[in-house]
């Protein structure tokens, strides 16, 4: 009887176990991934030393974290808005003594 009642608890503990387990699997977000926006909130500005200012203070860093991504997505030289003229045709130099003909 006792042998049931060791294989019965070790059945049901297992049964708690294995889906807390798969859950903690189940992350969307990567340790690097969290890192790297701790450092963009760090340079951003965010130290996270004080409780009393966390919200206000996360919020402005995140904030302005998202405006350095929306100028320019790689951080590379300059802004790319504008228009390009890629692609027009050169006229040809005309030689000296030849009209415009």
């Amino acid at each position: 009887m006792k042998i049931r009642q060791a294989f019965l608890a070790s059945l049901v503990a297992s049964a708690l176990v294995v889906p807390a387990a798969a859950f903690a699997q189940q992350s969307t977000i990567t340790r690097a991934q969290v890192k790297n926006e701790l450092a963009q909130l760090r340079a951003a500005g965010y130290q996270g030393d004080t409780e009393a200012s966390y919200p206000v203070e996360i919020q402005a860093a995140e904030a302005r974290v998202a405006a350095k991504r929306a100028q320019g997505a790689s951080g590379y030289g300059p802004g790319t808005a504008g228009t390009s003229a890629a692609g027009a045709g050169a006229t040809p130099a005309q030689q000296p003594g030849q009209s415009g003909q």
